[in-house]
């Protein structure tokens, strides 16, 4: 899997390298770099779809919209950093989330649009992602210390995405955002007691994965 940009002098470099290739017009180098940040945008995705929105498209569904919009419009990308391209990047996650809203949804979209701000979106998107680097934190210094939090963020985004999607969502609908396994059960469409065991299961698979990971 690749490294996150930002991780290490070498690349930190190698992403200003992509980024002024992108900006001169390089269509792979973006691709390569929008790419890396896949995962965390997913992990993200899915603490906003509740169970209207998951019965018309996946937190992938979501994530493609948003990469293909990135290429649309990243001549309007201004920044030079990870922090300032995830930044970005979060931004047109709000505005596909609010697209689907209007194009999914239909006659149930007046009572959404009450229900999701743009800037309680994003504040949401930032406080998962702060999220991330505290769960990160709490197992002490690794091997990769010190890293900045965004970076922590894309990591262990990119450790979740080694699980199967169900034990992926409830993790991060349960740690992430602090959901019930009522609340979860309803996001998800499952019932209760199938939620919990479900828990248990991806917990003691996400230990497995973690434990072998260099993150």
């Amino acid at each position: 899997m690749a490294e996150p940009l930002g991780s290490s002098d070498s690349s930190a470099t190698q992403a200003r390298e992509k980024l002024d290739l992108a900006r001169g017009g390089d269509a792979e180098s973006l691709g390569e770099l929008l790419t890396l940040y896949r995962n965390y945008l997913t992990i993200l995705a899915t603490t906003q779809l509740d169970h209207r929105l998951r019965r018309r498209m996946s937190p992938s569904d979501l994530v493609q919209e948003t990469m293909l919009a990135a290429h649309r419009d990243f001549q309007t990308f201004r920044g030079g950093s990870e922090g300032e391209l995830l930044a970005w990047l979060r931004q047109i996650l709000v505005n596909s989330l609010r697209n689907a809203i209007d194009t999914h949804l239909n006659a149930q979209k007046r009572d959404l649009r009450r229900d999701v701000s743009i800037d309680r979106v994003s504040q949401a998107l930032d406080n998962s992602a702060a999220n991330f680097a505290n769960v990160l934190a709490d197992r002490g210094p690794s091997p990769s210390e010190p890293m900045r939090k965004q970076e922590k963020s894309v990591a262990l985004a990119n450790q979740l995405s080694k699980l199967r999607p169900e034990y992926r969502d409830v993790i991060v609908l349960r740690i992430l955002q602090g959901l019930s396994f009522n609340e979860i059960a309803e996001r998800l469409d499952r019932k209760p007691g199938t939620v919990r065991m479900l828990w248990l299961r991806a917990m003691d698979k996400f230990k497995e994965t973690y434990e072998d990971s260099d993150v």
